[in-house]
């Protein structure tokens, strides 16, 4: 019975051997997808926390204050010397595809960066009305229906005053008053 138990514990043996060889393989398997998922998760954490803001102060610390924060300092001291300019009262009506008219009442004003930028504001207005009622004249009643239209109007409404001031710089426009009829 002894002689018997050898050739199996040979067996056994050869596929203890052949075992490891394919435990070798898998095990490298293992390691290449726990590091694989280790680093996915890192680059992940690091991009929410870069889009969060987390990163800031960090990135801060190694470009600069100023390059970091695309303007840094001086974007903190601007946001408290703003100036703000009131536009006149735009009244157009909107674009209704041929049933009743509607109009679109706005009061907008603008803010600045510098006081100085004023009297190029003042120069520039009559192409920035323009835009405007160009603009505005296009819209139909569901463009401006929610948050998500008035974000939609204030970004294009800041994008035609920023082109039409150049160089003067418009860093928002600001709904004073906006009824739709």
């Amino acid at each position: 019975m002894a002689e018997e138990e050898e050739p199996v514990g040979e067996a056994g043996g050869d596929d203890a051997g052949g075992g490891d060889a394919s435990s070798d393989k898998s095990g490298k398997k293992k390691l290449f997808i726990i590091i694989g998922l280790v680093l996915l998760v890192l680059v992940g954490g690091l991009a929410g926390a870069y889009f969060t803001g987390l990163l800031d102060p960090v990135l801060e610390m190694i470009v600069g204050k100023e390059v970091a924060s695309g303007g840094g300092e001086s974007g903190d001291e601007d946001s408290g010397s703003s100036v703000f300019y009131d536009l006149e009262e735009l009244l157009v009506n909107l674009n209704t595809g041929g049933r009743k008219s509607s109009f679109l009442k706005i009061r907008v004003s603008l803010e600045l960066e510098r006081a100085e930028d004023i009297p190029r504001i003042e120069n520039v207005m009559p192409r920035v009305i323009d835009n405007f009622q160009t603009y505005l004249r296009e819209l139909r009643i569901d463009d401006l229906k929610g948050s998500a239209g008035m974000y939609r109007l204030r970004e294009e409404l800041l994008r035609r005053v920023s082109i039409a001031a150049a160089p003067a710089r418009v860093k928002d426009v600001l709904f004073k008053e906006m009824l739709v009829q």
